[in-house]
C-alpha cells in the first residue's frame, strides 16, 4: 500500500482532486493522536484514518463537501455522549482540519486564431494550466501556441472524449463562427466546467442560441454561457480582448463584482473606512 505522501504526489501529477484530513488537536481519550491523516478521494475511496466509527463517517462527509466547494474546514468533535450528538464515548475532544486538494485551474482555448493565442499567452502568465483545441491541426500545436500545456486537434463536439472537465476548467470559445459553436456547445454544456465563454457579437450569439434551441438544449443550460465573452473594456486588439476575457474568468473564479475599485473606495470612504482591497 502506498503512503499518503506518495498518493498526494500522484494526485498532483495527474491533476486529480482529494481532501487531506489531519487531526490537529486531541485532548483526553481519543482514538487517534495529533498528526494522524486520512486522504479522501471523490469516488469514495480513502487512505489512512482519523479514528474510525461515527467520527470518521462525519469527517468523510465533510471531506467530500470540501472537494465539491473547494473550502477548507476546521472541525471540532466531543467524544462523551452520543445521545447529545457526540461522535463517541471515549471522553475526549478532537479537532480535524480538512484541506481540499484541487487541480490547478485550467483554461481550454477552443479556436486558436489571433485572440485564442493571446488568451493562451495571458492565461499561462496568470498561472493557469492551458490547453488549446482546434479542428485545424496546423493551428493546434506547440509551434503556433508555445504557451499551451496540451493540444487537442479535434472537432469541438469531440473534445469531451479527450479531456475531463471539472469546476476548475474554464472554456474560452474563440472560434471562427456561430456554426462551429452551435455544433460543439451541446456536449460542453453537459460537463461541470466552471465557466463557458463564447466570443462574438450579440447578433452572432442570438444565432447560436437559436440553433441550440433547435437542438432542444434547455434555457437553463444556455444560461451558463457568457456571451459576448469578457468584461466591457472597449477592447479592440487580440491582446486587449484577451485581457477582457481573462478579467471575467478571474471575476467568476474569485467571486468578484467587476466594479471599479475606486468606486468601492468612494462608498467605503463615505462610511468612514477603506475597502480591504485598497489597504496597503
Amino acid at each position: 500500500m502506498i503512503s499518503i505522501y506518495q498518493a498526494l504526489s500522484e494526485i498532483e501529477t495527474t491533476n486529480e482532486s482529494a481532501a487531506l484530513c489531519t487531526v490537529v488537536k486531541s485532548e483526553g481519550s481519543t482514538p487517534r493522536h495529533v498528526g494522524s491523516k486520512m486522504l479522501v478521494y471523490p469516488d469514495g475511496r480513502f487512505l489512512g484514518t482519523v479514528g474510525g466509527g461515527d467520527l470518521e463517517h462525519r469527517v468523510l462527509d465533510e471531506a467530500w463537501m470540501a472537494i465539491a466547494d473547494g473550502q477548507p474546514r476546521h472541525l471540532h468533535y466531543n467524544m462523551s455522549d452520543p445521545s447529545r450528538g457526540d461522535v463517541g464515548v471515549c471522553g475526549g475532544q478532537v479537532e480535524v482540519f480538512v484541506e481540499p486538494i484541487l487541480p490547478a485551474p485550467m483554461v481550454i482555448v477552443i479556436g486558436a486564431g489571433h485572440v485564442g493565442k493571446a488568451v493562451a499567452h495571458l492565461a499561462k502568465w496568470l498561472g493557469f494550466r492551458v490547453a488549446v483545441s482546434d479542428d485545424r491541426a496546423e493551428f493546434c500545436n506547440a509551434e503556433t501556441v508555445p504557451e499551451a500545456d496540451a493540444f487537442y486537434p479535434v472537432p469541438m463536439e469531440k473534445l469531451t472524449e479527450h479531456v475531463k472537465m471539472t469546476r476548475q476548467t474554464y472554456l474560452v470559445l474563440t472560434t471562427r463562427g456561430s456554426n462551429v459553436d452551435a455544433v460543439g456547445l451541446g456536449p460542453l454544456l453537459e460537463t461541470e466546467a466552471g465557466y463557458i465563454g463564447v466570443i462574438g457579437s450579440k447578433r452572432r450569439w442570438l444565432e447560436t442560441v437559436k440553433a441550440l434551441k433547435k437542438q432542444r438544449v434547455s434555457e437553463e443550460k444556455i444560461a451558463r454561457i457568457h456571451s459576448p465573452i469578457g468584461l466591457e473594456l472597449q477592447a479592440e486588439t487580440p491582446e486587449e480582448i484577451a485581457v477582457s476575457i481573462m478579467a471575467e474568468i478571474l471575476m467568476v473564479r474569485n467571486k468578484g463584482t467587476g466594479r471599479k475599485m475606486s468606486d468601492a473606495g468612494k462608498k467605503q470612504a463615505e462610511g468612514g473606512s477603506r475597502p480591504e482591497g485598497l489597504r496597503r
